[in-house]
């Protein structure tokens, strides 16, 4: 974080939990095609839901799940991230960034609000809505396997292998 800028103070907010079935979705992705949780079945999900594209701290988080992405794709893992941005900005995130999943445009805050990761936040005394900086990984039951809360945009991509491999999910 850079020294003169605050952080966001936030409570979270989701009611989700590990074990608990993940809401399903049916929403566009960047180039206006449906995706569906059952799209996703053969697989485990990482889903993360992140604020807005082209932001600093969203466009770690994502280049992390990039350069990693087909380290986690070899594990059986997918990758699909979430804001409230429109199809088009999400064009534009992938392009400059060589995004290598896709990207969903929640826009009408569905699945912001299905996931629970849409709500107040606090930010240099203002107040406003926002997005909740939150991963799930979902097994291919569509269950949710675990809920991370403390993303570490940086090293993403890691701190999933983690979780997975404590769970005894992957063995790489």
């Amino acid at each position: 974080m850079q020294k003169n800028r605050l952080p966001i103070l936030s409570e979270m907010i989701t009611h989700l939990n590990p074990g608990d079935l993940a809401p399903d979705f049916n929403e566009k992705n960047q180039d206006n095609k449906q995706c569906t949780l059952a799209d996703y079945a053969n697989t485990i999900l990482v889903l993360f839901f992140y604020p807005h594209d082209l932001t600093p701290t969203c466009t770690v988080e994502a280049c992390n799940l990039r350069d990693n992405y087909s380290e986690l794709a070899d594990m059986g893992i997918s990758v699909l991230g979430v804001s409230e941005d429109t199809p088009q900005k999400h064009q534009k995130f992938i392009a400059k960034h060589a995004l290598t999943f896709d990207l969903i445009a929640d826009t009408e805050h569905t699945m912001l609000k299905a996931y629970g990761v849409w709500g107040n936040k606090k930010f240099m005394g203002r107040e406003f809505d926002g997005t909740h900086r939150t991963t799930f990984i979902i097994g291919k039951d569509g269950r949710i396997i675990d809920v991370i809360k403390k993303v570490k945009s940086k090293d993403h991509a890691t701190q999933i292998v983690e979780i997975l491999r404590e769970k005894g999910l992957i063995k790489k």
